[in-house]
């Protein structure tokens, strides 16, 4: 008990305590002069009327069914480059992992610079192979559907390298003597890769995909750097309404309610993986 305590006392403070204190905001009308009055349950009632929230619910429902495929799969083929014997083996692995290291601000201006109209890196590209006039530029941040790929693709590129270091350490991890044996009774690399490795990689691919699902969920700061949540809202994500509420409305208690919606998102589909996970493990 001595040894926990510590940790406890430092958990109950940060995080035990602003769960409940969270909660507590979400069942009264609080602004940023403090509390005004109990209201229970009307946030969560207003909040389920609220065509705005379920617009930015959806927003960020999109954005989570776009990244999370794209990152998983993309970091698993990464790691299966960045695993063979090449001399370029090194460069692959920094070079992939290298974008992960910057801040999301400077993310965020590499990507306004790459898609900006008319002076931007990709449209010049596109103007100097003919694919494109200054007539037809594409306006990235501007089209409903174009900043979508834009996103998503910034955001792929930016956090790729952390679940690509995650399949490489478990690529690494497979017993050798297994693909050793397999290579001598004559199975292909295809084989190999669709019967051997991905079925051990199970777990792994598992954990990158929760943790690319919560984190795209709490999506935030290269939508508001970026695009401010437009063209006309429709790239807004849930944090971003979330904090427009409490510090742009002054309604910190309906923020908060909120809050609590997306949390009983998160645990939601936390919950449904570890319960696929463990059926898996009871059938292996």
């Amino acid at each position: 008990m001595l040894f926990i305590l510590p940790f406890f006392i430092l958990f109950t403070i940060f995080i035990v305590y602003p769960i409940l204190q969270g909660l507590w905001v979400s069942l009264n009308k609080w602004t940023l002069m403090g509390r005004q009055s109990f209201v229970g349950l009307e946030n969560y009632e207003k909040m389920l009327g609220d065509a705005s929230f379920w617009k930015a619910f959806w927003n960020t429902c999109r954005f989570v069914v776009l990244t999370v495929p794209a990152v998983v799969l993309l970091s698993l083929v990464m790691a299966l480059f960045a695993n063979r014997e090449t001399k370029y083996r090194k460069f692959l692995r920094v070079s992939y992992y290298m974008p992960s290291v910057l801040s999301v601000s400077v993310a965020s201006y590499l990507a306004i610079y790459t898609f900006a109209p008319y002076r931007g890196l990709l449209n010049g590209i596109l103007r100097a192979f003919g694919l494109i006039t200054t007539k037809t530029e594409p306006l990235w941040m501007q089209d409903n559907v174009l900043v979508w790929f834009m996103l998503v693709a910034m955001t792929v590129w930016w956090t790729v390298g952390f679940p690509m270091l995650l399949f490489l350490s478990a690529i690494q991890d497979i017993p050798r003597e297994v693909i050793e044996v397999a290579q001598t009774d004559g199975a292909s690399a295809s084989q190999i890769l669709f019967l051997i490795k991905l079925p051990l990689l199970r777990p792994t691919t598992l954990l990158v995909l929760m943790l690319q699902i919560i984190a795209s969920f709490k999506v935030f700061g290269q939508i508001y750097m970026i695009t401010k949540g437009g063209p006309a809202n429709m790239t807004r994500p849930m944090i971003q309404y979330i904090y427009q509420q409490a510090f742009d409305k002054n309604k910190l208690g309906y923020a908060a309610a909120i809050s609590y919606f997306l949390f009983g998102v998160l645990v939601i589909c936390t919950l449904i993986q570890l319960w696929i996970q463990r059926k898996g493990d009871r059938t292996a």
